[in-house]
C-alpha cells in the first residue's frame, strides 16, 4: 500500500484518472489517496514523512527521491500568473512564488485552477504575467513547477511513473465535464488547457530545473 499525496489542481487530471483506473484493474489495491491539499500542505506533509509519495514543489524536490515525471509547461502555463499590484505571495505555492521573485516580477502570485479562472475571464488584459511565459522568455526552456518523488515504496512509483508517461493519455468525456462543471468551467476551455500541461522530464525539462534551483538558491 502507498499512502499518496493528492493536489487536487486540475494539472494532474489526467493523472488522477489513470490512477483510478489502475485501481480499478489491479486485483491488489496497492496505491490510495490519502492525504489531499494544496503544494504547500502536501509539501509539508511529504517532509514530516506523512505521505509516502506525490507532486511536491520543484523547488522542495532538491536530493529527494524522485522520478522522471512532473508538472510542467514548455511557454504560457495559464495557472500560474502575477497580478498587476502589491506583491502578495500565494499561500498555497512554494515553487511560483520562489520563481517570481527570481524573475523580479513584483504583483499578487495566484496559481492553480483560481489562476485559470481569472486568464479565462481577463484573457484580453494586461493586467497579469504568465510566469511560466516569462520563465521561457528569458531562458528559451520549459519551467517544471513539480516534481513526483517518493519517500518508499519507489519501485511502485517508478512503475507506474513509467506507464503513464508511455502514452498519451486520453480523458473520457464523462471525467472531463464532471471536472468542469466541479470548477465551474467550460469543458472545451480545461480540454484546451490541459493541451499545455507536460508531465514527463527529458533533458530540456532536466536542464531547466537545475537551472531554476541553481538560480533560487542564489537569491
Amino acid at each position: 500500500m502507498v499512502i499518496f499525496g493528492s493536489i487536487s489542481y486540475l494539472n494532474l487530471l489526467p493523472f488522477h484518472i489513470f490512477i483510478k483506473k489502475e485501481l480499478k484493474n489491479s486485483q491488489q489495491k496497492q496505491i490510495i489517496t490519502y492525504k489531499r491539499g494544496v503544494p504547500s500542505q502536501i509539501n509539508r506533509a511529504f517532509k514530516k514523512r506523512k505521505i509516502d509519495a506525490a507532486f511536491i514543489s520543484s523547488i522542495k524536490s532538491k536530493n529527494k527521491k524522485c522520478v522522471d515525471l512532473g508538472i510542467l509547461a514548455d511557454g504560457a502555463v495559464y495557472s500560474v500568473l502575477s497580478l498587476k499590484g502589491e506583491q502578495v505571495f500565494d499561500s498555497e505555492s512554494d515553487t511560483s512564488n520562489v520563481l517570481a521573485k527570481l524573475l523580479n516580477i513584483k504583483g499578487k502570485v495566484i496559481i492553480g485552477d483560481k489562476a485559470l479562472k481569472y486568464y479565462l475571464q481577463n484573457s484580453n488584459s494586461n493586467n497579469f504575467c504568465d510566469l511560466s511565459l516569462e520563465w521561457k522568455k528569458r531562458t528559451n526552456l520549459p519551467f517544471v513547477f513539480a516534481r513526483l518523488c517518493y519517500n518508499k515504496n519507489g519501485k511502485t512509483i517508478k512503475k507506474i511513473a513509467k506507464k503513464f508517461a508511455s502514452k498519451a493519455q486520453k480523458i473520457p468525456q464523462y471525467y472531463l465535464k464532471k471536472a468542469a462543471a466541479a470548477k465551474g468551467l467550460n469543458p472545451k476551455d480545461l480540454s484546451w488547457y490541459l493541451k499545455h500541461i507536460n508531465y514527463k522530464l527529458n533533458y530540456k525539462e532536466k536542464k531547466a530545473l537545475k537551472l531554476f534551483l541553481k538560480k533560487a538558491k542564489q537569491i
